[in-house]
């Protein structure tokens, strides 16, 4: 299966770019016919995760995918899970 993986570790603290790259993972994961996206935010306080979360809630972008998933194991990771 593939997957497309996103480490927002080096973005964190610009805004711009988070929602540019959240952008341009969504759409190369359509585009490809990917089945799943790795996001990670990283533990830190949590907004970043919040703020991906809140990304992948609107509207437009929650009719892209399937569903997401957050990792119980590692709460530093959230799947996206695509059916094509």
């Amino acid at each position: 299966m593939a997957k497309l993986k996103l480490d927002l570790h080096d973005i964190y603290n610009r805004g711009n770019e988070i929602e540019a790259e959240l952008n341009r993972i969504i759409e190369e994961a359509v585009e490809r016919r990917i089945a799943l996206v790795e996001i990670i935010p990283g533990k830190g306080s949590g907004q970043l995760k919040k703020r991906v979360l809140r990304f992948l809630n609107q509207s437009n972008i929650r009719a892209l995918y399937h569903r997401v998933e957050k990792d119980d194991k590692n709460f530093g990771r959230i799947f996206v899970h695509f059916r094509h």
